[in-house]
């Protein structure tokens, strides 16, 4: 579960390393996210561009964003029993249409991203769990 002011990592290409969350966006009154759910967040640490460098990143720190959250460190129970747990909370940033930034993930993802309708952001991933 990540509440506000969570530190999260971020692991796309969007030019983002760490995130803080700052609003969870859910229509029920709990204030906490879990794998899936969409937050808002300010960039904390970003990539640094290297000087003289025409690269172009998609995040800079200050920035607000949205994102998705593909791994938290809280258990997650699935309908068949099982249970599934992560190293760290991680997530992926994403644009109005909810599509991922970048365009290439770093990680394993749950499936319940999938489950949720972020299919554009399971299929990036290098593995789904």
């Amino acid at each position: 579960m990540l509440y506000l002011k969570s530190l999260i990592n971020c692991i796309d290409n969007s030019g983002a390393l760490l995130v803080e969350c700052i609003k969870v966006l859910r229509k029920s009154p709990k204030n906490y996210a879990g794998v899936g759910d969409k937050i808002v967040c300010v960039v904390k640490r970003a990539r640094p561009i290297p000087n003289g460098s025409s690269i172009t990143q998609k995040a800079r720190k200050g920035e607000i964003k949205r994102a998705v959250i593909v791994r938290t460190k809280k258990e997650i129970r699935r309908p068949d029993g099982s249970y599934i747990q992560f190293d760290d909370n991680a997530c992926v940033l994403i644009n109005d249409a909810n599509e991922p930034v970048g365009n290439r993930l770093n990680g394993v993802v749950a499936k319940e991203v999938r489950e949720r309708g972020f299919t554009k952001v399971a299929s990036l991933a290098p593995r789904v769990l």
